[in-house]
């Protein structure tokens, strides 16, 4: 079943119609040592939206700044036809305690400083970005929904939160009558699948779409690493290269390249590259709405926008889900087994429609 950007899909539990796939802009600018040129990255923006793609994702700190005031350039003309997407809550001046945080005063300067840098009255989706476990919900929600009320921000979603947190704010929400979270944004791919053990079926169950980041796993399942790259010699030698992000955070190792390795065989059986067939395996999952795709160049666009065209089979994907398959641990293993399920149900046959 192919896809195109233009085969929207709806937000959540929201009417919001949005691309499979969106563009990660955090590569918009150089000002982290790395990324794309004003002018390659206008490049990466006209491909993806003259594709049919409205998903743009951004943030307040994405090369400190620069992101956004590309993507509001870049949309002048064609603002409303597009969804921007952009986070508050990491730290925005060093030094200064309530430039971060996910409280009331940081919630709002933020959103204030993103309106001007994306040029535009109001954000389409505002993700709180990581949870800062300090915050009381209560005045988050309420922020949130101030801004929702004020024209400023249409839609409230979260990202890098404990599912127990979510589920709480979205029930909080409901009670209250204030704008309920429509997205989630977590990291999700072949390697990294926690999210599959309580953020994406409470996401499902509340009503939020899944947004992964990373889909990718930092390049891991495109097949650019091999074995010789894990030595310690390569992690100090490397520093500030993407190899050397990926050894420290635990993204390259024994088993994430052995996924790579199952990647890259699904990949040659059909005449696709592991990266198409990596991005098409979580745009399968029923539980996600649209990864993230991030570029440098338009040729890693390219590239990326061709997994919408790639076809898994059932036996494909059933050994993509092995290679990569994490325990989901208790209650959730239990719940599942030969006995639970013969003690709950005597080998009763149960179809939910749900």
């Amino acid at each position: 079943m192919s896809l195109t950007l233009d085969t929207y899909r709806l937000l959540g539990r929201s009417g919001l119609r949005v691309s499979p796939l969106a563009l990660g802009t955090a590569t918009f600018g150089t000002d982290w040592g790395w990324g794309a040129e004003e002018d390659e990255a206008r490049k990466l923006f006209d491909l993806y939206v003259e594709r049919g793609g409205n998903f743009l994702d951004t943030a307040d700190t994405y090369t400190d700044g620069s992101s956004e005031r590309l993507l509001g350039a870049f949309s002048r003309g064609r603002r409303e036809r597009l969804v921007l997407a952009t986070k508050y809550t990491t730290l925005r001046r060093p030094g200064d305690p309530n430039s971060g945080g996910a409280h009331r005063k940081s919630l709002f300067d933020s959103v204030h400083a993103s309106l001007r840098r994306l040029d535009t009255d109001y954000i389409d989706l505002l993700y709180l970005h990581v949870w800062d476990f300090t915050t009381p919900v209560e005045e988050i929600l309420r922020g949130l929904d101030d801004l929702v009320r004020q024209g400023k921000v249409l839609y409230a979603a979260i990202s890098n939160a404990p599912a127990w947190q979510v589920s709480r704010m979205q029930t909080i929400a409901d009670l209250r009558g204030w704008s309920p979270l429509v997205a989630l944004q977590i990291e999700y791919n072949l390697v990294e699948r926690g999210g599959e053990r309580d953020l994406i079926p409470m996401a499902r169950e509340m009503g939020l779409g899944v947004i992964p980041y990373s889909p990718l796993a930092g390049g891991v399942l495109t097949g650019k690493y091999g074995r010789a790259d894990l030595t310690s010699a390569d992690a100090s030698s490397g520093a500030g290269t993407r190899k050397s992000l990926n050894l420290a955070l635990g993204t390259l190792t024994e088993r994430s390249l052995a996924v790579a390795d199952a990647v890259k065989e699904v990949a040659a059986e059909l005449g696709r590259t592991p990266g198409q067939v990596a991005l098409a395996w979580t745009l399968r999952n029923p539980g996600v709405t649209a990864p993230v795709i991030g570029a440098r160049t338009p040729a890693q666009l390219e590239d990326n926008l061709g997994a919408l065209e790639v076809d898994l089979t059932d036996s494909q994907l059933a050994r993509l889900d092995e290679a990569g398959a994490v325990g989901l641990g208790y209650p959730h293993d239990m719940l599942a087994g030969a006995h639970i399920r013969e003690v709950t149900t005597g080998g009763l046959k149960i179809e939910s429609r749900r």
